[in-house]
Order: C-alpha cells, then structure tokens, then sequence
C-alpha cells in the first residue's frame, strides 16, 4: 500500500507538470534585435557582449512514484496500526461530564439512568437527583464498571434484575436514599461487589439471604436507619456478629423502635436478648409441618374414640349375656 502527498515541485494544484522556464522561452522572431546581434557575432571574430548563447537546459528525471511523494507502507505495519487504534466509543450523555473511563451524571437533576454512557466506563456517579425506582436493566452493557454511586437520590424500589449485567462491580453506594425493602434477587449479579452502604435509608430489618449472596463483601455501612429490635432484627444481628470486622462506623448502628430500645447499639446485644426469639420463632418448614400433623391428628383422633368407645360397648354387651345366663329368669323378666 502507498501513502501519497503531492509535491509542489513540478506540478500545480490540478496535478499537472508545469513547464519550465527553459520551455517558456519562445525563440525571437527574424529582423529582431537579438538575432541581429547573434549573426553578427557569429560573422566576427569576437562575441557580442551581452549575448547568452542558446543552450537546452535538461530536467533531471523523477522517478516514477516519487512526483507524487509516495511511500510504501508494508502490509503487517499498517495491520498493527489498525489493531492498535481503540474503537470508537458512544459519545458521553448530554446530562454528564466524561473522562477516559468515568462519567460524572450527579446534580442533574436526572429521573433514570441514562442510557447512551461509553462502554468503557469503569466509575459512574449518579449522586444527587431525582430517581425514584430502578427497574429491570436499568443500566446499559457495562461490563467494566467498578464503582457506582446512587447516593442522595430518591430511591424506593430497587427491582430485582435492576444490576443485571454489572458483574465486575465492586463498590456501590446506595446511602441517603427512602431504602425500606431489599431482596436477596437484587444482588445476586454483584458477584465481586467489595464495599456496600446501605446508610441513611428507612431500612427496619434485613433478609438474611440479602448479605449471604454478596460473597466477596468485604465493608458494609448500615448506619442511620429506622432499625427495629425486635425478633425480626435476629437474622441481621446474627450475620453481624460472626462479620465484626466487615462493618463499619459500629457506634451508628443504633436501634430506633420500640422506644425503650432506641439509639441502643445493635452490636451490644448478647445470645440473652433474643433467647425469648430463639424459643417461639418457627420457621416455614415447621408451619407446613404443624398444619399437615393437625388435621391429620384431629382425624385419628376421632377414629379412635370411635374404636374405643365401640370396644366398651361391645364389652358390656358380653358381660350382660354371660349374666343372662347363669341366671335366665332375671333376664326374662327385664
């Protein structure tokens, strides 16, 4: 493959050669001044001054190729040159600020996540308006993002294919949102999420399947939220107390309801306090159980009156002919 440039040397702008300056001089016309002088000279001994003999000027050839200022760039090189140069990626969102790898969507005043953001975006902040629910895929492609931040928001609801396809993230803040519910489905994809706040929310308890599908979580912040410690905060405390080192700001987790209870630290709650929970707290097997035994007992039950009470009737049955018996007279009378 050749890459060409046009040379000015010899050529015009419409590519073609240019004569030169030998070309342009046309030979003058007999009777005129400069032919009479050159017959004179050549009649006389000596030359003319001021006469420039005719001489033809030769230009030096060019070769083929290099008029045009080509140059030959080998097959491989230019391959290499074409892998090295990065695809074009989508052009950053109007509502957002990007850098190479991070976009910056926060104060915007924005009510769902934009969807035309790079693909190679590794952080996103979203800080700071006005979104209310994430839906099912509410994020585009991002298979690299690292960190993604959604606090001050208005968060309510958080589907439970919300984070679908953000498998490499790592931190995510969701802290100073109106956070009342949580699913296990909603983090199941986040299978190397590191650091998670859930602080400042409206959280009164938590599943336990909500932290056990997070396993590389490495730091959790809980603190500021409507806790309440009663049986329901069980599974919560249990996880915090064989994860110590995992939470973080300890001193903020703090009880809000019932009212006796409240700014009373979660982490100073012994195997005592819930020992009442551990004795009435049933689980869904042990209902299922109850209610398959109950009915079922209730029945047999009624058999086996029936069964018993037909046994002492049948006894006393035979106890009056066996007296009939021995004394057949009574038994006419009666």
């Amino acid at each position: 493959m050749q890459v060409c440039s046009r040379v000015s040397r010899g050529m015009n702008a419409s590519g073609r050669t240019e004569p030169s300056a030998a070309q342009h001089r046309q030979p003058a016309p007999p009777g005129s001044a400069g032919s009479t002088g050159q017959g004179e000279a050549r009649g006389s001994r000596e030359p003319v001054r001021g006469a420039i003999p005719a001489r033809r000027v030769r230009e030096p050839s060019v070769p083929q190729g290099a008029a045009m200022g080509c140059r030959r760039v080998p097959g491989p090189v230019l391959a290499l040159l074409l892998l090295l140069c990065p695809p074009p990626s989508p052009a950053c969102p109007a509502a957002c600020r990007c850098a190479p790898g991070e976009a910056d969507c926060s104060e915007r005043g924005l009510r769902e996540v934009p969807w035309s953001l790079p693909t190679n975006t590794s952080a996103l902040w979203l800080g700071y308006n006005f979104i209310t629910v994430l839906g099912p895929r509410s994020f585009p492609a991002l298979p690299g993002l690292r960190l993604l931040s959604l606090a001050h928001n208005r968060l309510e609801l958080i589907h439970g294919q919300a984070l679908l396809g953000l498998g490499a993230l790592q931190e995510l803040d969701l802290s100073h949102n109106l956070l009342t519910v949580l699913t296990p489905e909603t983090f199941l994809p986040l299978t190397s999420l590191a650091t998670l706040n859930l602080g400042s929310n409206r959280l009164g308890e938590l599943e336990p399947g909500v932290l056990g599908a997070l396993p590389q979580l490495r730091a959790l912040l809980l603190q500021d939220n409507l806790w309440v410690c009663s049986c329901g905060i069980l599974p919560l405390w249990r996880w915090l107390s064989h994860n110590r080192e995992k939470v973080r700001e300890k001193s903020l987790l703090l009880c809000r309801v019932p009212e006796q209870l409240n700014k009373y630290p979660i982490m100073a709650f012994g195997d005592e306090s819930f020992r009442q929970c551990q004795g009435t707290s049933l689980s869904s097997q042990q209902y299922i159980t109850f209610f398959i035994i109950g009915p079922f007992s209730f029945i047999a039950s009624i058999f086996f009156c029936t069964f018993m009470g037909s046994l002492i009737v049948f006894y006393h049955s035979l106890r009056r002919e066996s007296h009939c018996w021995r004394r057949p007279r009574v038994c006419r009378v009666h």
